[in-house]
């Protein structure tokens, strides 16, 4: 079996250099999960928040769910790209440089998700972005450079807006007379229980403009060729990353404007929410490339969120939950894919057949993650969707309910017709099966593993932090 320090010798062997770098990331991301869950285990709820910095960096129970969470997602996504080193000779090569740009990455991740200061945490959301672009650029699809600049001039649009909400939050402190402060411990105390139209318009740009990170429409343009375009790795680390620091942000501006009149915000989730599920229906309708596939599924995903977001108090439990397992459910299809595309040398749906044969434990997993993403029992997305639904039925809104049972029918018809012939039809040419290695088996087992427990069994630390998050938005 192929050890990462192994991968590490083979490159050495070769002469290539920053051979040390896989295992060294895979050290590093070990350390950061290992680090959080002895930071969790010692202080337990009853010691957060816990805040550090002079205040500017706060470590509740927001930030520690999702430090958690997107660590151990790191962590699969670390021992997946040592391992590929050891096959790929391009992915060897620079894997120095694809190394430190991943531990910038998250270092701003774990420092942004517990800022204490809105406008702190808008630049570490910018920074990540930074990091990314020139990792999408190193994808071998066509014109990879032109899709991580499109990526970075959406991320660059939707932040701006995001930051013009911020000008609005000052302008109506400004123009009534009260001391505006970002601060997020302080920021609920400081901003107008009145509201005024431009209290109202800056939540609506941000909202907006964060909607826009998260993949939903309308500007949800730059998601599916940048996850199709870019390296495997890099795709799980945007879904399965980056989104949560985004989603961390919306949930800080929930978590500041709970006791508001945020009707208007509510509403704007729901409209946001419906129109992502029916596009993103339309396009998995229409789609014939598997990593595309997994984004518009993707897509579908932030639209259930932001329509439980829209729901507040009922449905609150049942959206992180959501949140949390589809961190490990696009991780798990996005590697899964990544060694599919290293063995068939596409992204196409139509040359691929037999997949279960020719690779039969990553097309089994693939089979588990789509199986996951379309909310299937024992999985933590299929509580999480009927907690969702069930929030929706008691907030009276049937029009939302059917919509989306609607669009996730179709959603789940149109990927089983594209996913299941290309896993289990008989191949059109003979290929002998592909050996496969117990280290690149390892980080998708976890994930599995993961979703089971959060869908049978949660364990009560992380069930303690869920809880304790959704009451922080309103939930119960």
């Amino acid at each position: 079996m192929t050890m990462p320090a192994a991968a590490a010798t083979e490159s050495l062997r070769r002469g290539l250099p920053g051979a040390w770098a896989g295992p060294a990331l895979v050290i590093v991301a070990l350390a950061f999960l290992v680090g959080w869950s002895v930071t969790y285990a010692r202080l337990t709820l009853a010691g957060l928040p816990l805040v550090f910095a002079q205040r500017f960096l706060v470590l509740d129970a927001t930030s520690m769910l999702f430090l958690l969470v997107v660590n151990a997602v790191f962590l699969g996504i670390s021992v997946y790209m040592s391992s590929r080193a050891s096959t790929s000779r391009v992915l060897a090569a620079n894997m120095l440089p694809r190394s430190a740009l991943t531990l910038a990455f998250m270092v701003a991740m774990n420092l942004g998700l517990m800022a204490n200061h809105l406008l702190l945490l808008w630049a570490f959301i910018e920074l990540t972005t930074l990091c990314l672009a020139p990792l999408v650029a190193q994808g071998d699809a066509l014109a990879p450079r032109r899709v991580a600049w499109h990526y970075l001039l959406y991320s660059s649009m939707s932040l701006a807006l995001t930051f013009l909400g911020l000008l609005c939050l000052a302008r109506s402190a400004q123009l009534q007379g009260i001391e505006m402060s970002f601060m997020l411990d302080e920021m609920a105390a400081t901003v107008s229980s009145k509201g005024d139209g431009w209290q109202r318009l800056g939540l609506a740009l941000m909202l907006f403009g964060l909607g826009g990170k998260l993949g939903l429409a309308p500007l949800y343009a730059w998601l599916p060729e940048t996850y199709e375009a870019a390296p495997t790795s890099t795709s799980a680390l945007l879904a399965a990353i980056q989104f949560n620091i985004s989603i961390v942000a919306v949930l800080r501006i929930l978590q500041v404007f709970r006791g508001q009149d945020t009707g208007f915000v509510l509403h704007e989730l729901l409209i946001l929410g419906c129109l992502t599920l029916t596009v993103a229906a339309i396009q998995v309708m229409a789609a014939r490339n598997y990593k595309r596939l997994i984004a518009y599924a993707c897509m579908a995903s932030s639209g259930v969120i932001a329509i439980g977001l829209s729901v507040g108090r009922a449905a609150a439990y049942g959206v992180l939950l959501y949140v949390v397992s589809n961190a490990f459910v696009k991780s798990l299809l996005f590697l899964t894919a990544g060694r599919m595309r290293a063995v068939y040398r596409t992204n196409e749906t139509a040359p691929l057949a037999g997949v279960v044969r020719v690779l039969p434990f990553s097309g089994v997993l693939f089979a588990v993650g789509t199986f996951a993403l379309l909310g299937f029992p024992p999985f933590g997305s299929f509580l999480a969707e009927m907690l969702i639904l069930s929030g929706i039925v008691q907030a009276g809104n049937l029009i939302a309910f059917t919509l989306m049972c609607t669009m996730l029918t179709i959603i789940f018809v149109a990927t089983g017709r594209a996913i299941f012939p290309m896993l289990w039809n008989p191949p059109e040419q003979h290929r002998p099966p592909v050996r496969e290695t117990w280290v690149t088996a390892l980080p998708k087992l976890g994930f599995v593993t993961a979703l089971v427990l959060l869908g049978v069994y949660t364990p009560a630390p992380i069930s303690d932090l869920l809880a304790q998050v959704a009451q922080s938005i309103g939930g119960h």
